[in-house]
């Protein structure tokens, strides 16, 4: 029925695009000067049909969950979540909304069928409604449209001005969003800084956030010292970077400034090809072969390594961010105005000359910023650290000792029986919070940087 709603959506706009537009040429073949092109009349029309009703979709869908739980939460007897925890009504919901969509496990109670029961009603009395909306609503803008087609009509303002309405309204949509995010990520660390002192997670070097959930469940004390888990993020960006940049640039230079077109025709698209592969492969590859390869040679040389390394993960990282930095220096070293390369070889200069003190240094800002998405690729970077680095918080700069990261250990936190009122899970927000302050000072550094630069070569 949603498709329906949909389908009739598209249908009203067309409607509206051709109706107004075979007016507007009546109205110009009797001889009549329009002040807009008929095409700007039916694109008026289809405009003026199309944006509110697709708002209105989008917004019914997105409430129309919301409220038929509630409504169908509020219909449960009375006794059915009397003595039950704080999250029983979320599972009880969850539950019911599973027997709704036909999921049925073992033999539930007759309540929790009755409850689907009315709530597969009133999804189904919604989605009558919503089409009943969208249709009496599309014809009401039909005809309105179309009243309006006349010689006067101003009608690509009309339309230009419905289009930068949506602009408008998009951006200010993703600046909520970002704003949404922050201020859930701060409200959720407050809580948990409420029951684990700041200072114990700041300067804290242990990181054992399991603890005893329910009354009778057995576990240790948690320890939120979240030292360990920025040592093992650091730890393994280093190492990406350390392989991932010179290589990168390298390759840069060379194929923008000293291979053959038919060699960078050959190359180019290799590495590129890099960027696509998933990252469940690079960790594949990081757990059965680079691993093991590392433990033999280091057992060949007496040298202790374990079986899950941050050298493994940041390694085969560097082999993914490869292409980013490539790409990146590419593109920037190709944006150099070509009359400096010009002019610094008519001065005598060599190519290298010319690409170490002209082309590179002018390049810089572009370079940066590749640099810097590498290293915010390589901070988020999860299912290589996962499988190859493990998942174990030690506090070490030893390379060849397992690590964790900070990504890893907000996805382990918020997966399995956790409730949003235990310290193990809050915990996963204010190292989301640490995480957000953290990439935030690279962007900040990196936009210092390419200003500075930018000044002095454009």
């Amino acid at each position: 029925m949603v498709l329906f709603a949909f389908a009739l959506l598209l249908t009203a706009a067309v409607i509206g695009y051709v109706f107004n537009r075979r007016a507007a040429v009546a109205i110009r073949s009797d001889g009549t000067r329009l002040h807009s092109l008929p095409y700007f009349h039916g694109l008026y029309a289809a405009l003026l049909v199309l944006v509110p009703l697709l708002v209105l979709i989008l917004v019914w869908l997105a409430f129309r969950g919301p409220v038929i739980n509630m409504l169908v939460m509020n219909a449960l007897p009375p006794d059915v979540l009397t003595g039950t925890g704080a999250g029983a009504p979320q599972l009880v919901s969850a539950e019911i909304t599973s027997i709704a969509n036909g999921q049925i496990f073992g033999q539930p109670d007759q309540w929790k069928l009755d409850a689907a029961a009315y709530m597969v009603r009133l999804q189904d009395i919604s989605n009558w409604l919503l089409v009943i909306v969208v249709a009496g609503l599309g014809f009401g803008l039909l005809a309105f449209a179309r009243r309006r087609v006349d010689a006067e009509f101003r009608a690509r303002q009309g339309a230009e001005a419905i289009i930068h309405g949506v602009m408008v309204a998009c951006s200010v949509f993703a600046i909520l969003v970002t704003v949404g995010i922050i201020l859930s990520l701060v409200f959720e660390s407050i809580r948990f800084f409420r029951m684990v002192p700041i200072t114990e997670f700041l300067f804290g070097t242990s990181w054992e956030p399991q603890m005893p959930i329910r009354a009778d469940q057995i576990a240790a004390e948690g320890a939120f010292g979240w030292l360990p888990v920025l040592t093992g993020t650091l730890v393994i960006t280093t190492v990406a970077l350390f392989f991932a940049v010179p290589i990168g640039l390298f390759s840069a230079i060379y194929l923008n400034e000293f291979a053959s077109r038919r060699v960078r025709k050959t190359i180019k698209p290799i590495l590129e090809i890099l960027a696509g592969i998933p990252t469940v492969v690079y960790g594949f590859f990081a757990t059965l072969t680079v691993a093991p390869f590392l433990r033999d040679t280091g057992a060949a040389m007496g040298i202790s390594v374990s079986p899950n390394t941050a050298l493994a993960a940041g390694g085969v990282m560097a082999i993914m961010l490869i292409p980013f930095i490539s790409s990146f220096t590419d593109d920037a070293l190709s944006a150099v105005p070509r009359s400096l390369r010009d002019g610094s070889l008519a001065l005598g200069s060599t190519r290298s000359e010319t690409m170490l003190k002209v082309l590179f240094p002018a390049a810089i800002p572009g370079i940066v910023g590749g640099i810097l998405l590498a290293v915010s690729r390589a901070i988020g970077e999860t299912m290589i650290v996962v499988m190859a680095a493990g998942i174990m918080a030690n506090l070490t700069l030893n390379p060849l000792d397992s690590v964790t990261t900070i990504t890893v250990q907000i996805m382990t936190l918020l997966i399995g029986d956790t409730s949003f009122d235990s310290p193990k899970t809050l915990a996963a927000f204010a190292l989301g919070l640490m995480l957000f302050i953290f990439t935030l000072l690279i962007n900040i550094l990196a936009l210092r940087i390419v200003r500075k630069y930018r000044e002095l070569y454009d």
